[in-house]
């Protein structure tokens, strides 16, 4: 029901647990923006990595709590934000999920292909429903890319996406993008979930993901027939902090790289080369950048190239949940939620499904340093 019997919008309840991820500060703002959630408390098993956000958010103390369970069974939360370390997505599903939620997972989807399919047999099971959220797929230029290349067909049909991805590192900023110390960074390093291989870390996974996932939303679901990929293999590391992916299709080929050590983080001075997709058409290119003003075209009406202002996709200046196009994966879940839809796009299983069967290939081509067919 997408109203109460009195006429009003229907009320969401929202819980924020695991604040391994940094986005989950993120998250939780843009839950407690939308005119219609209430925020029914948060939890993480070490409470001071709650503190900062709380105090950032103003989320009152009394919202923090000390079970996890608790917090599920006493909040009744309709959605859940889950920000876990990528090789714990599927233990938290199971530990959180109840009949009828909605659970909000921020990327990847998880660190195993075997996980990803537990985490959607645990949510059948448990009759509730997932989401993946990927940030870059609420960028207003990626957005309009989209509807130039696939919708709209402007450079005629795409046969290839290049992505780049990164940024310094995932210990250089924290909740809100706040700066962190270079003498920090080196003592984070060697604890850091972000560093350990058991737990998801890399720039790989971190990253890659992005590429893999909206690359398939470009390709709309075409997949690719092999995969081939090489990482570095920095002294003292046991991750990679930069990898390079070529996938073949029956069409041509995809590159995609990820890199943790970028000379400058993108959203404070673009990098170089550009972070972002480029998208290769029968009919032309199209050139999509990470926090661009415009998109740059060539196609045979522009050869030489046009910047294309980006279309207004998201009235900014309306409240959430004023309806039109979602501006974020909160707004979007609950547009979901009252209209009874399927979740779809970047956030919905088939297309994450086989972003993490690349991500799978991708990570065992770069351990046997083959091209491996894409994994079933």
């Amino acid at each position: 029901m997408n109203s109460t019997p009195g006429g009003q919008p229907r009320r969401w309840k929202v819980a924020g647990i695991n604040f391994d991820h940094f986005h989950m500060g993120d998250n939780l703002r843009m839950a407690i923006e939308h005119p219609q959630v209430d925020l029914v408390g948060v939890y993480d098993d070490d409470p001071s990595r709650i503190l900062p956000v709380a105090k950032g958010l103003g989320i009152s103390s009394s919202l923090i709590f000390q079970s996890c369970e608790k917090l599920i069974d006493d909040g009744k939360p309709d959605i859940v934000l889950l920000c876990p370390a990528a090789a714990k997505h599927a233990e938290w599903v199971e530990r959180v999920a109840r009949p009828g939620q909605m659970l909000l997972i921020e990327k990847p989807f998880a660190a195993t292909l075997s996980e990803a399919r537990q985490m959607i047999d645990i949510a059948a099971q448990r009759d509730c429903r997932l989401a993946i959220n990927w940030p870059l797929a609420w960028s207003e230029i990626h957005r309009s890319a989209y509807r130039l290349a696939v919708e709209r067909k402007e450079i005629g049909d795409l046969i290839g996406v290049n992505y780049y991805g990164g940024n310094r590192g995932p210990l250089w900023h924290t909740f809100d993008k706040i700066e962190i110390t270079a003498e920090e960074v080196l003592r984070q390093k060697p604890s850091s979930w972000f560093y350990q291989k058991s737990a998801g870390g890399g720039s790989l996974l971190d990253y890659l993901g992005y590429g893999a996932t909206l690359g398939t939303w470009f390709l709309e679901g075409r997949a690719p027939i092999d995969v081939t990929t090489v990482v570095d293999r920095p002294l003292g590391l046991e991750v990679d902090e930069h990898s390079i992916t070529i996938c073949r299709y029956d069409f041509g080929l995809s590159r995609m790289e990820t890199r943790w050590g970028t000379f400058t983080d993108p959203w404070t001075h673009p990098t170089l080369p550009p972070t972002g997709f480029t998208l290769f058409g029968t009919d032309g290119v199209i050139q999509s950048s990470d926090y661009a003003d415009s998109i740059h075209m060539q196609n045979r009406t522009h050869p030489g190239g046009t910047k294309i202002p980006l279309d207004p996709l998201f009235d900014r200046s309306q409240p959430m949940g004023t309806g039109g196009i979602a501006r974020n994966p909160i707004e979007y879940i609950i547009q979901c939620l009252e209209k009874g839809t399927l979740i779809e796009g970047p956030l919905g299983m088939e297309i994450n499904l086989l972003g993490q069967r690349i991500i799978d290939t991708a990570m065992l081509s770069s351990r046997e340093e083959r091209s491996v067919p894409l994994l079933k």
